[in-house]
């Protein structure tokens, strides 16, 4: 019989490197607390048209990526729906708004999220079929200020804070706009009649989203087209002017706050529902090889009215956890997770005891882990070397004195401690 393993494009998330994960959970959840954002956790999968309507019928996420099904109805009374399981998040957040009709508080709504994504795209590095992205979106009624460029510059001034509480170096921030809801498919129109004598030559993608998404030419990463997209008329020249006064506002307050960013007039971003403000992250410090985008976003000012909402304009981001890993990998600015210690029994009888004595250091906050009393001290040794900062005896004499001895594993000192003094001296070790 086979072994059954994980699908293509999934895999398993196991300890240490799941210690890490949280790391970034924990240090997003506390940046957008201070943010004032407050979680919001949507359903897996929604209705198939929130996708279509939302996110375009001609994006790739949902002519090629999308996860879909329809259930049989046994339910007496239930009809056949068909579902899918989220591609992405700001939909679901934005169904969300409308239909628990959060607008009508007159408030923005400042929504952060953690969860997986799914997408039937080909696996390769830092990019799997089930992924997880930490996303937060600003969005309310025109009244509560959500067309302001201040949010557009609160949000990306939010980023980089985050990025830097990661430690992630050598990030550059790429800022673009793609105008008003009339800009756009005007720059489209443009678009498409000066790819038309010359997409002939392109890739066969291109080829394809010349016809679908012209603006998704832009994106394209083969070497031998670039010339050609370098003539190509830019979005720039097909903004209004209160799209251009919007963007120049939002550098004005980068500029304030000492947020650095590059004007990428490429930066289109494949998605339907974006407007004005767009942005991406990338790394420059390796770890993500040529797919090397962080975290990407912008506004959506009509995202609202397209799945049958009131006006309600917003943005927001995404940024894939999975890359994050790998680029805090790459750069080494995640520990080893050591515990702080491993209390050792000498011998069976002492075994109680040393739980006893975890169960204390435990308390003040530290990671213990628990050897057997069953061991011989060489091999508790060998064991504690592994997994922790330091080596706790726990014999006889130890138990009768309330003095412990210690090892610590980068020195190799040995030394002595009172009993009530181990937590303090062991979370000293630890820093």
């Amino acid at each position: 019989m086979s072994i059954l393993q994980a699908v293509r494009g999934t895999r398993d998330l196991l300890p240490p490197e799941t210690g890490l994960w949280n790391h970034i959970e924990s240090t997003a959840r506390r940046v957008f607390e201070a943010y004032s954002f407050g979680e919001i956790r949507t359903p897996i999968f929604e209705d198939t048209q929130l996708f279509s309507r939302g996110v375009g019928e001609e994006t790739d996420i949902v002519s090629k990526e999308m996860y879909t099904f329809t259930p049989e109805a046994r339910v007496q009374g239930e009809s056949a729906q068909s579902l899918t399981l989220r591609p992405e998040n700001t939909a679901g957040v934005v169904r969300a708004y409308i239909e628990h009709q959060l607008g009508e508080t007159g408030q923005l709504q400042k929504l952060y999220y953690i969860g997986p994504q799914f997408r039937r795209e080909r696996p390769q590095k830092g990019r799997y079929r089930q992924f997880f992205q930490i996303g937060a979106e600003v969005i309310g009624p025109p009244s509560a200020g959500s067309e302001s460029p201040l949010r557009d510059a609160e949000v990306l001034e939010m980023l980089a804070t985050l990025l830097g509480e990661l430690g992630i170096t050598g990030w550059k921030l790429l800022l673009n706009s793609v105008g008003s809801a009339t800009d756009r498919p005007r720059y489209v129109q443009t678009l498409r009649a000066a790819l038309e004598p010359v997409v002939g030559t392109m890739c066969e993608d291109c080829q394809r989203r010349a016809q679908t998404n012209p603006l998704r030419v832009l994106d394209c990463k083969h070497p031998e087209d670039q010339p050609i997209i370098a003539q190509l008329p830019r979005i720039w020249d097909s903004l209004d002017e209160g799209s251009k006064e919007h963007f120049a506002a939002v550098c004005t307050a980068l500029d304030a706050c000492g947020v650095p960013y590059e004007h990428d007039h490429r930066l289109v971003r494949g998605l339907d529902y974006y407007t004005r403000t767009t942005f991406e992250f990338v790394s420059g410090d390796g770890g993500l090889g040529t797919q090397n985008a962080l975290l990407g976003g912008g506004r959506y000012d009509g995202l609202s009215e397209a799945i049958g909402g009131p006006k309600a304009p917003g943005i927001g981001f995404a940024m894939g956890e999975d890359r994050l890993v790998l680029i805090l990998e790459a750069q080494a600015k995640h520990g080893s997770r050591l515990a702080a210690a491993y209390v050792a029994p000498l011998g069976e009888r002492m075994n109680a005891a040393a739980l006893v004595l975890a169960k204390e250091l435990r308390a003040t906050g530290l990671r213990i882990e628990l050897g057997d009393g069953s061991f011989r001290l060489k091999k508790s040794f060998e064991a504690a070397n592994k997994v922790a900062g330091n080596i706790v005896i726990m014999g006889e004499d130890e138990s009768a004195s309330g003095i412990l001895t210690v090892k610590h594993f980068a020195t190799g000192e040995q030394f002595k401690v009172p009993r009530n003094r181990l937590g303090e001296k062991l979370a000293a070790t630890s820093n």
